[in-house]
C-alpha cells in the first residue's frame, strides 16, 4: 500500500510540473527585467544535467540554483569555483563556500559571489560632427552579487533554506551635453528561497525554489525588475528501481519546470551516470531556447577534489565551456 501511494506521489509531482508550465507557454514576455546575468548558470555539474538542479544536494553551488540543497553537505567544508567565457566576450567568475558545524544540527552556513566582466567598450557622446557624435573614455561595465545562505533539514525529509544577496551593476559613466557626466549603476538586495522533500521513495525527492525576488531599482528614470524565477523540480536515481544492488554506480534523473518572469515558460531535463563516485558523464536539455538546448559534461573526483567541466553548444555564437573546481573536507 505504501508503495503504492508513493508511486502515485511520483506520477502526481510529474504532472504538476507539466500543469504550471505548458498553459503558460503562449505568453510573450520578452524584455520585461534587468540583470538578466543573474540568470546565467555557474556551476558546470549544473549546466551540464541542462540546469535541471533544484533538487539535486550536498554542495555549496546549491546556492546558485536551490538553497535548501546546502542542507545535506556530507562535509565539514565544502568550496567551489566557477569560470567561463559567455558570449559576447562576457567573462564569469563565481564561488561558493559552505560550512556545516556540529555534525549539522545547527544547519548550514554559505557564501556565494558571483563576478562578470563585460570587456572594454569605447563610450561616446552627441556632437555636432559629421559623424554625429565624438568618442569619449574606453569604460568597462562590470556586474557583482555576493549572498550569505543558511539551510538546514527540520526533519529527516523536508529541508529548507534561504539567500540574501546584495546585486549591482555598473555600466560606465554618460557624457551629456550641458548636463555633465552621470555614472550608470543601480544595486539592490535580493532573495532566493528554496525547500526540498525527500519522499522516502526509494531516492525520490521533491523540490520547489524561487530566485531573484526583490523590489523594482531603476538606472535613472527607467525602472525594471530583477529575473525573478519559480522552479519546480524532482529528481530519482533510477537504479534504485532497477538495480537494487548497484552501490558502485547512479544513474540520477532530474527533471524542472521553469516560470521566469522575462521569457516563456520551460523544462529542463538531465542525466548523470556515476561510476564508484569517481568518474560521472552528464547530459542535459532545456526546452523553448533558440540557440542551446543540449548540453554535455563530465566530472572526475578523488582525495577531497573534484573538476566539473560542461559544454554547451550555442548556435550563432558556437559554444560555451565552463569549467568548476571542487574541494570538500
Amino acid at each position: 500500500m505504501k508503495i503504492k501511494s508513493n508511486a502515485l506521489l511520483f506520477v502526481s509531482c510529474f504532472l504538476i510540473s507539466i500543469i504550471v508550465v505548458l498553459p503558460l507557454k503562449a505568453q510573450e514576455k520578452l524584455a520585461q527585467t534587468g540583470f538578466q546575468f543573474l540568470s546565467v548558470g555557474q556551476d558546470a555539474r549544473a549546466v551540464a544535467l541542462g540546469e535541471a538542479y533544484t533538487t539535486i544536494e550536498g554542495v555549496s553551488s546549491g546556492l546558485f540554483y536551490n538553497p535548501a540543497s546546502m542542507a545535506r553537505l556530507e562535509s565539514m567544508i565544502d568550496i567551489t569555483a566557477n569560470y567561463f567565457e559567455w558570449i559576447a566576450d562576457i567573462n564569469y567568475a563565481s564561488f561558493s563556500f559552505a560550512y556545516r558545524p556540529g555534525g549539522g544540527q545547527y544547519g548550514v552556513f554559505g557564501v556565494s559571489v558571483m563576478s562578470v566582466d563585460y570587456g572594454k567598450l569605447q563610450g561616446t557622446m552627441v556632437w555636432a560632427s559629421q559623424q554625429g557624435y565624438v568618442d569619449t573614455e574606453i569604460f568597462n561595465p562590470q556586474a557583482i552579487s555576493i549572498g550569505v545562505g543558511y539551510s538546514k533539514y527540520l526533519t529527516d525529509k523536508f529541508a529548507v533554506g534561504g539567500q540574501v544577496k546584495y546585486v549591482g551593476q555598473s555600466l560606465g559613466r554618460s557624457v551629456i551635453p550641458d548636463e555633465g557626466v552621470k555614472k550608470n549603476t543601480a544595486s539592490t538586495l535580493a532573495y532566493d528561497f528554496g525547500t526540498i522533500y525527500r519522499t522516502g521513495f526509494k531516492s525520490f525527492a521533491f523540490g520547489m525554489v524561487v530566485r531573484n525576488f526583490s523590489q523594482e531599482i531603476k538606472f535613472e528614470s527607467e525602472s525594471f525588475q530583477l529575473p525573478l524565477t519559480f522552479n519546480i523540480g524532482f529528481s530519482a536515481n533510477l537504479f534504485d528501481f532497477v538495480f537494487s544492488d548497484a552501490k558502485d554506480q547512479s544513474l540520477i534523473i532530474s527533471f524542472n519546470a521553469v516560470h521566469p518572469r522575462s521569457y516563456p515558460e520551460y523544462i529542463n531535463v538531465g542525466g548523470e551516470y556515476v561510476f564508484r563516485d569517481f568518474l560521472a558523464l552528464r547530459m542535459g536539455f532545456i526546452s523553448n531556447h533558440d540557440e542551446y538546448g543540449v548540453t554535455y559534461g563530465f566530472g572526475l573526483k578523488g582525495f577531497n577534489l573534484g573538476i566539473d567541466y560542461a559544454y554547451t553548444p550555442f548556435g550563432v555564437f558556437n559554444q560555451v565551456h565552463r569549467f568548476t573546481l571542487r574541494f570538500s573536507y
